[in-house]
């Protein structure tokens, strides 16, 4: 970012340096190359506001721009600035010096006309217990998804010509902001908990809530008497409780096919297996239980990963020691360990074994499917600690770039550059909101600036030893139990299920297969468990061995409540309530 003496001038902030500050000018001298200068007026915002500015263009209409963010092939361009302060009417000036994705410089772009549009991601000071004072995003209710959050300001899509090789200034401005979300509303079977964490708030210097959306049994109200077992489904961030229709499927529900599944009317089948699991869940014959899937979304993520961090707060003991009493005490849950369970996928699957095995007393069982890394050798298909760079497999003579996603049939679709070159233009010092951010948020240490220390480089990829360690003795779930077997066996046995395809797109059953040869070696006690994976089976295969993926990924809550039950009657100890609750 560079500075022009042109005055009036309001100084702006940028927190990848101390020390850096962009000059932000309404100047009208003709620049030195190609700049593109975004603002808002007081009619958005009266007051100087805290972000960043992303700058996107695309060449596709099928949609605004800041809804095609991704990484690989598809991927639109990005640039994203840091502002501090930026006041009404003043510019953030992006040049050929911003970094961005695909193309790092604006000075690499093709002369043509594209589809651009800005976004100003607000950022809120956050005063934490740790004694750092940080500036992040605080979830307004979407789920930290900058393209939708509350309050944000954006610009309508403009058809602009862009050519680098011309002095030209062009200027954009902001004039819209994103509305509030609305918030489902409690029905017969759904009810929505939304209720303050001391611990969180405690660490967070403010207010912080947890929520929960709880699915109620048939005869709930019928049946005051029952006390019933509680299951959380872990995933990411749920706007309500997901997959659970009370009517038939919309016979004039206009058609949408996905492209991931391949498949036809995708969201006819959809609506249909709502309604389907709706039907089994209110039948004669289905365990009556506490389904919960809980919102924790915070400054980083859509979720917290469910385990306390150095970072993120401990939401590890808000979630079990907090929320779910709560939950219990609300909705006459039985309240103790052997009846409580976990399950989830992807994000999911990692909180679900987490949370088992660093609160083996509290939980009975853990059915994980597709879990993000469970080892981090296989830290998608990076060696924390062998490698040295994440980005490329050296040899002699040349270096190979390191896959991060494929389809079933191995063709590569992006890289582990892309998607963190990718993160690295929406936000720096982790506040991307997305997935290797997300990770290094969890698992890293506090940085002597107060944001999460970096696993690696994030423009070049080299790997920092001392943090991968970190993450080792913290976070590395296989590292853990078998650290920890001795003490941590007793109290797992029989609690461990993990599921994944064979051709998970994200690579994360090369993780599993180092956790089951684990896992199957143990003695004194032998886990017994279940790992099991899916031949030819994509993210996210949860062990459905009938149906793709299209299907078992709508029947969680179908697949696993059988074996929740059988792994009840197995296990519940003397005396323990087996009754109340089946009607």
């Amino acid at each position: 970012m560079r500075t022009r003496p042109v005055r009036p001038c309001t100084l702006i902030a940028i927190p990848i340096a101390a020390a850096a500050f962009l000059c932000a000018c309404s100047g009208t001298e003709e620049p030195a190359a190609l700049e593109i200068a975004v603002s808002f007026d007081e009619s958005l915002s009266a007051e100087a506001l805290d972000g960043r500015v992303l700058l996107l263009l695309s060449t596709d209409d099928d949609d605004e721009p800041r809804m095609q963010v991704t990484a690989g092939l598809k991927a639109v361009q990005i640039f994203g600035v840091d502002v501090l302060g930026l006041a009404p009417g003043a510019e953030a000036v992006f040049d050929a010096s911003v970094f961005g994705y695909p193309m790092e410089s604006l000075g690499e772009l093709p002369p043509k006309v594209y589809s651009v549009q800005a976004v100003l991601h607000r950022y809120e000071t956050f005063e934490r217990s740790d004694g750092h004072t940080v500036k992040l995003p605080m979830d307004r209710g979407e789920g930290q998804k900058w393209s939708k959050a509350p309050g944000n300001l954006y610009s309508t899509p403009r058809k602009l010509r862009i050519d680098p090789g011309q002095k030209t200034r062009i200027k954009i401005s902001l004039d819209q902001e994103i509305e509030p979300i609305e918030l489902p509303e409690d029905t017969k079977y759904v009810k929505h908990v939304k209720v303050g964490s001391p611990r969180l708030s405690e660490f967070w210097g403010r207010p912080m809530h947890l929520g929960a959306h709880v699915l109620l049994p048939e005869g709930f109200d019928e049946h005051p008497e029952a006390r019933y077992p509680l299951v959380l489904f872990h995933g990411h961030f749920p706007a309500d409780f997901g997959g659970f229709r009370t009517e038939p499927p919309d016979p004039d529900l206009e058609c949408e096919d996905s492209e991931r599944f391949q498949v036809e009317c995708y969201n006819r089948i959809q609506e249909q297996e709502a309604y389907d699991f709706y039907q089994a869940w209110t039948g004669p014959d289905f365990p009556r239980m506490l389904i919960v899937e809980i919102q924790h979304a915070n400054p980083y993520y859509d979720d917290s990963y469910a385990v306390n961090s150095e970072n993120l707060g401990p939401y590890g003991d808000a979630i079990t020691h907090e929320l779910v009493p709560y939950l219990e005490e609300q909705f006459r849950g039985i309240g103790e360990g052997w009846a409580r369970f976990l399950y989830g996928g992807s994000t999911g699957g990692w909180e679900a074994l987490a949370a088992q095995v660093f609160y083996p007393d509290d939980y009975n069982g853990c059915f994980a499917a597709c879990p993000d890394p469970i080892d981090f050798r296989e830290y998608t298909l990076v060696d924390l600690y062998e490698d040295d760079n994440a980005y490329f497999d050296e040899g002699p003579f040349r270096r190979l770039e390191r896959p991060a996603h494929r389809d079933s049939l191995g063709r590569v679709q992006a890289t582990v550059r892309d998607y963190n070159h990718m993160e690295l233009a929406l936000g720096t010092r982790g506040r991307s909101g997305d997935q290797y951010d997300i990770w290094e948020a969890v698992y890293s240490p506090v940085g002597d600036d107060g944001y999460p220390k970096r696993i690696w480089d994030k423009r070049t990829g080299e790997i920092d030893r001392d943090v991968a360690e970190h993450w080792r003795e913290s976070y590395d779930l296989r590292h853990i139990l078998e650290r920890d077997w001795a003490r941590l066996g007793p109290k797992l046995e029989g609690k461990i299920h993990i599921y994944c395809g064979d051709m998970d797109n994200y690579y994360l059953n090369n993780a599993v297969y180092l956790m089951e040869d684990f896992l199957e070696s143990t003695t004194d006690p032998h886990y017994g468990g279940e790992v099991d994976y899916g031949d030819r089976a994509e993210h996210c295969w949860n062990g459905d061995h009938e149906n793709g993926n299209h299907i078992s990924r709508l029947r969680y809550n179908t697949m696993y409540v059988p074996k929740i039950l059988r792994r009840i009657e197995e296990s519940a100890p003397p005396g323990a309530d087996l009754t109340s609750w089946r009607y």
